[in-house]
C-alpha cells in the first residue's frame, strides 16, 4: 500500500511554501486501488483543522488497507499522519506507522524549518532520536499532496516543470513533475476535465521506469486526483476516486 501513497502523495508537489486555504475541515477522499486485475484495497485521506504548538494547523491522515480477498493472503494496514502549518503549507510533525504482512515500521519526524533540520524517531526499534540536516521547504508525503492542491492554476500551466524535496521514511528525495496536457476522464460520478501530470519518480526499487506514472487531477480550484496509473517493477497499479465528502469547491461532473 506504500506504493499507492507514493503515487497519490509525493507526485502532487510544488515549488515553495504557500498558505493552504482551499481545504475544508472534514474533507474526505477515498480511492479504490487495483493491482493488475485485482481489487487490491482502498486508500483514504481526511483533513481536519486544529492547532499545533499554537499555530493554525491542518491535521491530515492517510490510511491504506487491503481488500478482504487480498488481505487473506497479504494484509496491509498503513497509517500516515501529518500536522501542516496552514500559513506556510509546511509540515510540523509527521508519522508513518505501517503493517504490511510481516513488515512493520513506525517513524515519527519533527520538522524545524527555521534552521532546516528535523528530528527522526524510530518508535519500533526504540532507538535514540536523530537530528538530520535537510533543505529549505522540505515536505513530507502527505503535506506535499495538500501543498500542490493549494496552488493556483497559473502554477500548473501545460509545459510547467515543478520540483520539490520530499522526506520519505528516513531519506530526502528530490522529485519533479510535468504538466503535459488536459483530458476528460470518466468516473462513477460522471465526466470531468483534468490536468494530465507525469512525475519523474525513482525507477528500479518501486517503479518500472522514471516516467512510468501518469496522474489526472481536476482542472479546478480543488486539484483532486481522479485517476493514477503506474507501471511498477512488478505488475501495474491503478487508483480511481471512489468517494469524496466536504470538498471546498463544487466538482462539476457532467
Amino acid at each position: 500500500m506504500k506504493k499507492i501513497f507514493l503515487l497519490l502523495l509525493f507526485v502532487m508537489t510544488g515549488l515553495s511554501s504557500a498558505q493552504i486555504n482551499n481545504i475544508k475541515s472534514g474533507e474526505k477522499l477515498v480511492y479504490r486501488v487495483h493491482y493488475g486485475p485485482l481489487n487490491a484495497g482502498y486508500a483514504t485521506l481526511t483533513a481536519t483543522n486544529t492547532t499545533y504548538k499554537g499555530q493554525p494547523t491542518l491535521f491530515v491522515k492517510g490510511e491504506g488497507r487491503t481488500s478482504r480477498t487480498v488481505g487473506f493472503f497479504f494484509k496491509v494496514k498503513d497509517l500516515y499522519e501529518s500536522f501542516i502549518n496552514i500559513k506556510t503549507g509546511l509540515p510540523s510533525y509527521y508519522i508513518r506507522n505501517v503493517k504490511e504482512g510481516n513488515y512493520t515500521q513506525h517513524l515519527e519526524t519533527v520538522f524545524n524549518h527555521d534552521n532546516n533540520t528535523l528530528i527522526l524517531s524510530d518508535k519500533k526499534n526504540n532507538t535514540p532520536p536523530k537530528m538530520i540536516k535537510t533543505v529549505s521547504g522540505v515536505q513530507d508525503m502527505l503535506s506535499a499532496f495538500y501543498y500542490l492542491r493549494s496552488l493556483n492554476n497559473k502554477n500548473l500551466n501545460i509545459g510547467s516543470v515543478i520540483k520539490i524535496n520530499v522526506w520519505i521514511d528516513d531519506n530526502l528525495f528530490p522529485f519533479q513533475l510535468r504538466v503535459v496536457g488536459k483530458d476528460v476522464k470518466s468516473t462513477k460520478f460522471g465526466k470531468i476535465e483534468c490536468l494530465r501530470i507525469i512525475p519523474r519518480v525513482m525507477s528500479g526499487r518501486v517503479f518500472k521506469d522514471k516516467e512510468g506514472v501518469t496522474m489526472w487531477v481536476t482542472n479546478d480550484a480543488n486539484h483532486i486526483p481522479i485517476e493514477v496509473k503506474a507501471e511498477l517493477a512488478v505488475g501495474s497499479l491503478k487508483a480511481d476516486i471512489d468517494d469524496y465528502q466536504n470538498i471546498m469547491f463544487p466538482i462539476n461532473f457532467k
